[in-house]
């Protein structure tokens, strides 16, 4: 029993899936994540419906075994234009996440770790950015950037960086003071090395638990500039964009399925990604770890 103890230990990994595991929540939201991956990108080698074909005679179909989500005012296969959207909109999540979390870690591993006042600059330009009104401008930067996918991606990323900033800046600040990191620097490593070898790898778990967030803002916000028509254009079409198409069907028409499948979407994917950021955020407690 003492080694199946010392083994399990010995792997971080497996203890670091337990905790998460523990949270009922967290599990059932991979769940979810994971099965509409799945349905989005391999979904289409089942279902190879044409999103974009448009056959008049079927226009207006509530859901059936020939068409599962129904049809739009054109005939066109409500399921084939769901997973076709839903590649676009967690791609357009991903690589949003992505460049902000590059961002928010290079100012504030810069501002934590150089620290005076290139600290107090950095951390008034977040200070800037936080207290503009993000929708309204990402609005203005796609109309002046356009409704292209970079356009959009870096609109969004420049929304969405500074949590990232401020959490990094306060675990490199915690971490440059401890006793391995002056180890490192008495045996004569530079700051690129401290920083990178030495510091960096502490920030990990708050990055990953920031970075499941900023996935939910970055399809919430996507979802709203389509909403609003100011995302991306026809024939592309992501969920956002298929709400803002189904609003006078369901409003004037009473077609609720033009917007309910879209919505499930997004409801769904952030719900999953939330509670999963919560999971990862109570298994990564270096509290509840000591425990």
């Amino acid at each position: 029993m003492t080694d199946a103890l010392s083994e399990q230990r010995s792997r971080p990994g497996a203890d670091l899936w337990h905790r998460f595991r523990s949270h009922r929540g967290a599990v059932v939201g991979l769940i979810i994540l994971t099965l509409i991956s799945l349905m989005v990108y391999l979904g289409p080698l089942v279902w190879s419906v044409d999103p974009n074909l448009i056959t008049l005679a079927d226009r207006n179909l509530p859901p059936s075994a020939t068409h599962p989500f129904g049809t739009d005012e054109l005939g066109r296969d409500l399921l084939a234009r769901v997973l076709d959207g839903g590649r676009l909109t967690l791609a357009v999540a991903l690589a949003a996440v992505i460049t902000s979390i590059t961002l928010g870690l290079l100012v504030g591993a810069i501002a934590g770790y150089v620290g005076g006042v290139v600290d107090n600059l950095l951390m008034r330009i977040v200070d800037v950015f936080y207290s503009l009104p993000s929708l309204f401008v990402v609005i203005l930067l796609v109309l002046v950037l356009g409704a292209g996918f970079w356009p959009i991606v870096i609109a969004i990323a420049l929304f969405s960086w500074m949590n990232t900033a401020r959490i990094v800046r306060a675990s490199v600040l915690s971490i440059k003071e401890r006793e391995y990191v002056e180890a490192a620097r008495s045996l004569g490593a530079g700051h690129a090395r401290v920083l990178l070898g030495h510091v960096l790898p502490g920030t990990f778990g708050p990055l990953v638990v920031t970075a499941t967030l900023n996935i939910a803002f970055a399809i919430l916000t996507e979802s709203a500039l389509s909403f609003l028509g100011l995302g991306f254009q026809p024939p592309q079409s992501t969920w956002g964009g298929l709400l803002f198409e189904a609003q006078r069907a369901v409003i004037s028409d009473g077609h609720w399925w033009r917007g309910f499948f879209p919505g499930l979407m997004i409801f769904a994917v952030v719900l999953a990604v939330n509670y999963i950021g919560d999971g990862l955020s109570d298994a990564l407690d270096p509290r509840r770890r000591k425990r």
